[in-house]
């Protein structure tokens, strides 16, 4: 979640699903994807927040390396650059995945949701939020992809001009909570984790 505090009411950044996508077309979403086996070898500039590396540990039950919980987050910077054309790292000719180091240092982990089951695709998606100013991004350069289009900012206190997946609505309602509790994001906070539990769907926490 690409957030903008430069007005009164923080915004965040959302996309359109092609419609010949086999999984939510033409809803909007953040932008995002699932992690490549490359980004286990991506280089970067700056490394991810401890409590950060905390959280994502406590959201598995068997013992995950940090190299490993590194690369979630390095996908979903490489998703926003591929589908969104916003780096967050500084400039790199040596790199032939990406333009740019990823810079991870002020991403938040925010919350961890699985798909419950009767979907055509399910999919173990972790979500992070970094603001614009923190990560030298200027609003207006966003662009359109082959993955999302009509991508647009977006009040997060009203999400009404588009049409979202029920989960999507879900996370930014967390995201509006927190920011209501602490504006900065706190990188400890607890994250919450939605998933099914005995045929129910449940929320608990990291």
């Amino acid at each position: 979640m690409l957030l903008d505090r430069s007005r009164a009411q923080v915004r965040v950044l959302v996309g359109k699903r092609h419609k010949a996508h086999v999984f939510m077309p033409d809803l909007h979403v953040f932008p995002g994807g699932r992690r490549d086996a490359s980004d286990y070898r991506l280089p970067w500039s700056g490394d991810i927040h401890p409590a950060v590396i905390e959280r994502l540990k406590a959201a598995y039950v068997q013992r995950a390396s940090e190299n490993r919980l590194r690369a979630i987050a390095l996908a979903a910077l490489r998703e926003l650059h591929e589908e969104a054309s916003i780096a967050i790292g500084r400039k790199y000719s040596g790199n032939t995945t990406l333009p740019f180091l990823p810079d991870l240092t002020n991403l938040r982990y925010m919350a961890r949701a699985i798909t419950p089951p009767g979907f055509p695709r399910r999919f173990d998606t972790h979500f992070f939020a970094v603001f614009t100013d923190e990560a030298g991004v200027e609003p207006t350069d966003i662009r359109d992809s082959r993955e999302l289009e009509d991508l647009r900012w977006i009040d997060v206190n009203d999400v009404s001009a588009v049409h979202m997946p029920d989960i999507t609505e879900i996370i930014l309602g967390d995201l509006r909570a927190s920011l209501e509790s602490d504006a900065s994001l706190p990188f400890g906070r607890p994250v919450p984790f939605y998933h099914t539990r005995h045929g129910r769907f449940v929320r608990d926490l990291l």
